[in-house]
Protein backbone atom coordinates (compact mmCIF):
# COMPACT_ATOMS: atom_id res chain seq x y z
CA UNK A 1 0.00 0.00 0.00
CA UNK A 2 1.43 3.39 -0.98
CA UNK A 3 1.24 6.72 0.78
CA UNK A 4 -2.40 7.70 1.33
CA UNK A 5 -2.12 10.70 3.65
CA UNK A 6 -0.12 13.88 4.17
CA UNK A 7 0.18 15.86 7.39
CA UNK A 8 1.31 19.47 7.40
CA UNK A 9 2.67 21.84 9.98
CA UNK A 10 1.12 25.32 9.81
CA UNK A 11 3.17 28.33 10.97
CA UNK A 12 6.11 29.00 8.68
CA UNK A 13 5.14 26.16 6.34
CA UNK A 14 1.65 26.97 5.04
CA UNK A 15 1.48 30.61 6.09
CA UNK A 16 4.13 33.25 6.62
CA UNK A 17 3.09 33.87 10.22
CA UNK A 18 6.40 33.70 12.07
CA UNK A 19 6.86 37.52 11.86
CA UNK A 20 3.38 37.94 13.34
CA UNK A 21 4.27 35.83 16.36
CA UNK A 22 7.46 37.81 16.89
CA UNK A 23 5.60 41.12 16.62
CA UNK A 24 2.76 40.05 18.91
CA UNK A 25 5.07 38.64 21.56
CA UNK A 26 7.24 41.75 21.60
CA UNK A 27 4.19 44.00 21.87
CA UNK A 28 2.39 42.04 24.60
CA UNK A 29 5.34 40.91 26.72
CA UNK A 30 7.04 44.32 26.58
CA UNK A 31 3.82 45.88 27.87
CA UNK A 32 4.12 43.56 30.89
CA UNK A 33 7.67 44.71 31.64
CA UNK A 34 9.48 41.81 29.97
CA UNK A 35 12.91 42.66 28.58
CA UNK A 36 13.03 40.60 25.40
CA UNK A 37 16.34 39.77 23.75
CA UNK A 38 17.03 38.19 20.38
CA UNK A 39 18.91 35.17 21.80
CA UNK A 40 16.07 34.33 24.20
CA UNK A 41 13.45 34.96 21.51
CA UNK A 42 15.20 32.38 19.33
CA UNK A 43 14.88 29.87 22.17
CA UNK A 44 11.09 30.33 22.22
CA UNK A 45 10.53 30.29 18.45
CA UNK A 46 9.16 26.73 18.26
CA UNK A 47 7.45 26.53 21.68
CA UNK A 48 3.71 26.43 22.26
CA UNK A 49 2.14 29.78 23.19
CA UNK A 50 1.64 28.66 26.78
CA UNK A 51 5.27 27.52 27.06
CA UNK A 52 6.49 30.85 25.64
CA UNK A 53 4.34 32.80 28.10
CA UNK A 54 5.56 30.76 31.05
CA UNK A 55 9.16 31.09 29.79
CA UNK A 56 8.99 34.90 30.00
CA UNK A 57 6.98 34.93 33.23
CA UNK A 58 9.66 32.87 34.98
CA UNK A 59 12.27 35.45 33.99
CA UNK A 60 10.21 38.63 34.38
CA UNK A 61 7.20 37.83 36.60
CA UNK A 62 4.39 40.34 36.15
CA UNK A 63 1.47 41.10 38.46
CA UNK A 64 -1.31 42.86 36.57
CA UNK A 65 -2.55 39.89 34.54
CA UNK A 66 -2.64 36.11 34.78
CA UNK A 67 -0.43 33.98 32.56
CA UNK A 68 -3.56 32.81 30.73
CA UNK A 69 -4.73 36.37 30.04
CA UNK A 70 -1.33 37.39 28.67
CA UNK A 71 -1.21 34.26 26.51
CA UNK A 72 -4.65 35.13 25.11
CA UNK A 73 -3.50 38.69 24.38
CA UNK A 74 -0.68 37.29 22.25
CA UNK A 75 -3.05 34.94 20.41
CA UNK A 76 -5.56 37.75 19.80
CA UNK A 77 -2.82 39.92 18.34
CA UNK A 78 -1.58 37.13 16.03
CA UNK A 79 -5.14 36.39 14.95
CA UNK A 80 -5.67 40.02 13.95
CA UNK A 81 -2.38 40.16 12.05
CA UNK A 82 -3.18 36.96 10.13
CA UNK A 83 -6.63 38.23 9.17
CA UNK A 84 -5.19 41.52 7.93
CA UNK A 85 -1.85 40.54 6.43
CA UNK A 86 -1.58 36.74 6.19
CA UNK A 87 -0.21 35.29 2.94
CA UNK A 88 0.54 31.68 1.98
CA UNK A 89 4.08 30.38 1.80
CA UNK A 90 5.26 29.66 -1.77
CA UNK A 91 3.60 26.51 -3.09
CA UNK A 92 1.39 25.98 -0.03
CA UNK A 93 -2.02 26.26 -1.70
CA UNK A 94 -0.83 24.33 -4.73
CA UNK A 95 0.45 21.33 -2.79
CA UNK A 96 -2.64 21.16 -0.59
CA UNK A 97 -4.90 21.35 -3.64
CA UNK A 98 -2.82 18.67 -5.36
CA UNK A 99 -3.13 16.18 -2.50
CA UNK A 100 -6.81 16.98 -2.11
CA UNK A 101 -7.55 16.44 -5.81
CA UNK A 102 -5.71 13.09 -5.72
CA UNK A 103 -7.94 11.95 -2.84
CA UNK A 104 -5.18 11.88 -0.25
CA UNK A 105 -6.27 12.32 3.31
CA UNK A 106 -4.86 15.66 4.46
CA UNK A 107 -4.06 16.48 8.09
CA UNK A 108 -2.62 19.28 10.18
CA UNK A 109 -0.36 18.99 13.24
CA UNK A 110 0.62 22.30 14.79
CA UNK A 111 1.92 23.77 18.03
CA UNK A 112 -0.35 26.78 17.44
CA UNK A 113 -3.49 27.28 19.54
CA UNK A 114 -6.54 25.57 18.06
CA UNK A 115 -8.51 28.78 17.53
CA UNK A 116 -5.86 30.10 15.14
CA UNK A 117 -6.15 27.08 12.87
CA UNK A 118 -9.51 28.09 11.40
CA UNK A 119 -8.25 31.64 10.94
CA UNK A 120 -5.30 30.42 8.88
CA UNK A 121 -7.15 27.79 6.84
CA UNK A 122 -9.96 30.19 6.01
CA UNK A 123 -7.51 32.97 5.14
CA UNK A 124 -5.75 30.61 2.70
CA UNK A 125 -9.07 29.15 1.47
CA UNK A 126 -7.96 25.56 2.09
CA UNK A 127 -10.12 24.57 5.08
CA UNK A 128 -12.23 22.23 2.95
CA UNK A 129 -9.18 20.08 2.17
CA UNK A 130 -8.40 18.94 5.72
CA UNK A 131 -9.68 15.66 7.15
CA UNK A 132 -7.95 15.72 10.55
CA UNK A 133 -6.57 18.58 12.63
CA UNK A 134 -4.62 18.53 15.90
CA UNK A 135 -3.12 21.26 18.07
CA UNK A 136 -0.48 20.77 20.75
CA UNK A 137 -2.71 22.98 22.90
CA UNK A 138 -4.68 19.81 23.63
CA UNK A 139 -1.61 17.62 24.24
CA UNK A 140 0.45 17.18 27.37
CA UNK A 141 3.57 17.99 25.35
CA UNK A 142 4.16 20.07 22.22
CA UNK A 143 6.64 19.38 19.45
CA UNK A 144 9.30 17.93 19.36
CA UNK A 145 7.16 15.37 21.23
CA UNK A 146 5.21 13.30 18.66
CA UNK A 147 1.84 13.45 20.46
CA UNK A 148 0.27 15.94 18.05
CA UNK A 149 1.24 13.68 15.13
CA UNK A 150 -0.15 10.55 16.78
CA UNK A 151 -3.40 12.46 17.31
CA UNK A 152 -3.70 13.43 13.63
CA UNK A 153 -2.82 9.92 12.42
CA UNK A 154 -5.65 8.58 14.58
CA UNK A 155 -8.11 11.16 13.22
CA UNK A 156 -7.13 10.33 9.64
CA UNK A 157 -7.39 6.60 10.30
CA UNK A 158 -3.99 5.86 8.77
CA UNK A 159 -0.72 4.39 9.96
CA UNK A 160 2.57 6.27 10.02
CA UNK A 161 4.07 4.14 7.24
CA UNK A 162 1.30 5.22 4.86
CA UNK A 163 1.77 8.92 5.60
CA UNK A 164 4.18 11.72 4.75
CA UNK A 165 4.78 14.82 6.88
CA UNK A 166 5.83 18.33 5.92
CA UNK A 167 7.65 20.55 8.41
CA UNK A 168 9.77 23.71 8.46
CA UNK A 169 11.50 23.48 11.86
CA UNK A 170 13.90 21.10 13.57
CA UNK A 171 11.49 20.49 16.46
CA UNK A 172 8.61 19.77 14.08
CA UNK A 173 10.77 17.44 11.99
CA UNK A 174 11.80 15.56 15.14
CA UNK A 175 8.16 15.22 16.19
CA UNK A 176 7.12 13.75 12.84
CA UNK A 177 10.09 11.38 12.69
CA UNK A 178 9.47 10.28 16.29
CA UNK A 179 5.95 9.34 15.19
CA UNK A 180 7.50 7.13 12.51
CA UNK A 181 6.47 9.31 9.56
CA UNK A 182 8.61 9.99 6.50
CA UNK A 183 9.29 13.71 6.63
CA UNK A 184 10.06 16.42 4.10
CA UNK A 185 11.43 19.58 5.66
CA UNK A 186 11.27 23.07 4.15
CA UNK A 187 13.56 25.16 6.37
CA UNK A 188 13.64 28.95 6.41
CA UNK A 189 16.38 30.32 4.18
CA UNK A 190 18.53 31.50 7.09
CA UNK A 191 18.53 28.00 8.62
CA UNK A 192 18.64 25.89 5.46
CA UNK A 193 22.15 24.53 6.04
CA UNK A 194 21.54 23.54 9.66
CA UNK A 195 22.96 19.99 9.95
CA UNK A 196 20.12 18.99 12.28
CA UNK A 197 17.86 18.77 9.23
CA UNK A 198 19.80 15.71 8.06
CA UNK A 199 17.29 13.63 10.01
CA UNK A 200 14.63 14.46 7.39
CA UNK A 201 14.01 12.15 4.46
CA UNK A 202 14.15 15.11 2.05
CA UNK A 203 14.89 18.81 2.27
CA UNK A 204 13.27 21.34 -0.05
CA UNK A 205 13.79 25.04 -0.70
CA UNK A 206 10.02 25.58 -0.99
CA UNK A 207 6.81 23.59 -1.28
CA UNK A 208 6.88 24.24 -5.03
CA UNK A 209 9.38 21.39 -5.27
CA UNK A 210 6.49 18.93 -4.99
CA UNK A 211 5.81 19.67 -8.68
CA UNK A 212 9.00 17.85 -9.72
CA UNK A 213 8.87 15.05 -7.15
CA UNK A 214 7.20 11.66 -7.14
CA UNK A 215 5.95 11.35 -3.59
Amino acid sequence: MSTVAAIFDMDGLLIDSEPFWAKAERKVFSSMGVELSDPLCRETATMTTRDVTEFWYQRFPWKRKSIEDVENDVIDCVDELIRKHGVPMPGAKQIIDSFCSRNYKVGLSTNSPYRLINTVLEKLDIAQCFDGISSSEHMEHGKPHPAVYFSTLQKLGVTAKHCIAFEDSVSGMKAAKAAGIKTIVVPPTYDFDNPDYSLADKKWRSLYEFMKETL
